[in-house]
């Protein structure tokens, strides 16, 4: 029963209109599967979720039709190249959510029905557990504070002891002059300590950059890139 699961229903390169149908019908099912899993706990858009539904059927048709033909496989890759130049560059996880979804239509489109269904759902899961885990996020703690200064202000010293109240640690990351050279902005990496009041640490930075601009949040990284 197992070894089943590893054999292709399709025979010789030749295939019938069940066996196409059950091919198509599996690859839609993992589509389906693979984009409820990336689109849970994580930044899924309407329109890469329909993608990764119809991509797996749309490429086991393509090898169904090239199956047994070299030339004609050849030209089909060369053409599923092309499609990379005409895309806007993607997060990490959109471009594994597209490799998975083309495997499991090159596996349905061999006939590899078994493997197609068992590995989209493994992975599935996989990736929904890491996303509930919030694996790779980082340390909560960690923020990014921008501080706006006059250029008459001495900033150097001028803010350490509020940042020892308020922080765990901190580091100058970047300055630079901004408003024709009348304003400084500071931008420093923190880590704040438990249970503090951000509103209190912002209302007693605003006391000393003369009530100028202030902001804390967490990085803006290239959220998901490679």
């Amino acid at each position: 029963m197992l070894n089943n699961i590893f054999t292709s229903i399709l025979t010789n390169g030749t295939f019938t209109g069940t066996q196409f149908f059950v091919a198509t019908l599996t690859s839609l099912i993992c589509g389906v599967i693979i984009a409820v899993s990336y689109s849970i706990k994580s930044k899924c858009s309407r329109s890469f979720a329909v993608t990764l539904v119809l991509l797996p059927a749309i490429v086991e048709l393509v090898i169904i039709l090239v199956n047994g033909n070299i030339g004609a496989g050849v030209a089909v890759a060369g053409a599923f190249s092309l499609v990379r130049f005409r895309s806007a560059p993607g997060r990490g996880q959109e471009i594994t959510g597209i490799f998975l979804a083309m495997a499991a239509g090159l596996a349905t489109g061999m006939g590899y029905i078994g493997i197609a269904v068992l590995f989209t759902v493994f992975v599935a899961v996989i990736n929904l557990v890491l996303n509930i885990s919030k694996f790779g996020s980082g340390n909560e703690s960690h923020r990014i504070l921008k501080i706006t200064v006059p250029e008459n202000l001495d900033y150097e010293g001028r803010f350490e002891d509020i940042f020892s109240k308020y922080l765990n640690s901190y580091t100058y990351d970047e300055v630079k002059t901004s408003n024709m050279g009348s304003l400084y902005k500071l931008t420093l990496s923190v880590v704040l300590k438990a249970d503090i009041s951000t509103k209190e640490l912002i209302d007693e930075l605003r006391t000393r950059n003369g009530n100028l601009d202030i902001s804390l949040g967490r990085e803006l990284e290239n959220e998901g890139s490679l």
